[in-house]
């Protein structure tokens, strides 16, 4: 991400964003902070938010909020939501994150381990969008991201589930740009390529996979979460004031 681009709307906006404890998520904590927003987020790993806050300069401490919350717990997410609102005193962007791309072959799915796909990686978006629509409409203004993935488009092997939750994101994204569109609120999605996140590498990205991908890239290079986190600052920007209900993908091009 480019240091130096700055957008001066940010400045003092409220953000809110779901499982940002590490990965891209925290990525986009630090690059709002850099924008001198004010950021909420909400993660299951209190330790790993807790690392990420002793990261940020001590002048961005301060427009930092923080709850560990399980977004499965509809209830406990719709009041995070709430309370950073409340805190803050408003809400500008939403940003829809949290994920959990567990890998399961078909045959061996349960009902539980279904469902509990369907909780982490769809069910969140939309109750988080509900709540925040309801404050949003108020201002008549606001801006929704959504984190779909490239894989709703390709169909990954042993991700039926994962993919179906983020296909269903696509639906939504544009179902929910016409709902809020006439309140000014603009909701859009990212659907990011194999991005190269601690996880990511620690678990599936190994070097040979890596090469298969960027293999069928047109850009030859890795996709860094600082590369989705810029893409995040325009959609919440009004330098984006007339895009809304796209699903943009940041994947290099590949074919």
């Amino acid at each position: 991400m480019n240091g130096s681009t700055q957008y001066q709307q940010l400045n003092n906006k409220v953000i809110f964003i779901t499982g940002a404890a590490s990965g891209i998520g925290a990525a986009m904590v630090t690059a709002f902070l850099q924008q001198h927003a004010k950021v909420a987020f909400i993660d299951i790993d209190k330790q790993a938010a807790t690392n990420l806050i002793k990261q940020q300069p001590t002048e961005h401490r301060h427009a930092i909020w923080f709850k560990a919350t399980d977004v499965t717990n509809t209830t406990a997410l719709q009041l995070a939501l709430n309370e950073a609102a409340e805190h803050f005193g408003g809400l500008n962007v939403l940003i829809n994150n949290v994920a959990d791309d567990s890998r399961h072959a078909v045959e061996d799915i349960s009902v539980q381990q279904w469902q509990q796909c369907m909780q982490v990686n769809l069910d969140p978006a939309f109750f988080a969008s509900q709540a925040a629509f309801k404050i949003m409409k108020q201002h008549q203004s606001g801006s929704i991201i959504n984190f779909s993935s490239i894989n709703a488009l390709l169909g990954a092997k042993e991700m039926t589930g994962y993919v179906t939750a983020k296909a269903g994101l696509i639906g939504m994204t544009r179902a929910l740009a016409t709902e809020f569109g006439p309140h000014g609120i603009r909701v859009n999605a990212i659907l990011p390529g194999w991005v190269a996140t601690e996880k990511q590498l620690s678990s599936w990205l190994t070097a040979q996979e890596e090469a298969k991908w960027t293999a069928e890239m047109s850009l030859k290079r890795r996709i860094t979460p600082a590369d989705v986190a810029a893409l995040a600052l325009f959609l919440a920007s009004d330098n984006s004031e007339l895009i809304t209900g796209q699903c943009i993908n940041i994947d290099g091009g590949r074919a």
